[in-house]
């Protein structure tokens, strides 16, 4: 039962995060490219671009069940924590921009972020290998 309770979360919790990715492209392919340079377009399609990335491997880790429950949760925690802050922070980045506010202090939670996601990744593998 706690198995399909935590499927059930990282499940739609992808789901979310892949809904808002396409809200969050079709916003920066048709509403930022008038506000912001080409740079900072190809930047915020790359926070979408993790986010869905990561959105669809979470819809495949919610289906597998050759992976322990410890372990789909940590992988899961880790995207969760990287995600918001490697993609949520080049979002804000992009649209201080256009809010007229200075948010490059906050340019440091993109590498930590990205530094989640790896660790999200080394324990998805290691996972794998422990598949008996």
């Amino acid at each position: 039962m706690k198995n399909n309770r935590i499927n059930k979360t990282i499940l739609i919790t992808g789901a979310v995060l892949a809904l808002l990715a396409v809200l969050l492209g079709a916003f920066g392919a048709h509403g930022l490219e008038k506000l912001v340079d080409t740079q900072s377009i190809d930047s915020f399609k790359t926070g979408v671009r993790y986010q869905m990335y990561h959105a669809i491997v979470c819809l495949i880790l919610g289906n597998m069940n050759v992976i322990s429950l410890e372990s789909k949760k940590r992988i899961f925690y880790f995207f969760m924590g990287g995600i918001p802050l490697f993609s949520g922070s080049i979002y804000l980045l992009v649209i201080d921009e256009v809010l007229g506010v200075s948010l490059s202090s906050l340019a440091f939670l993109t590498p930590l972020g990205g530094l989640l996601l790896i660790f999200g990744w080394i324990f998805f593998i290691v996972s794998l290998v422990k598949i008996k």
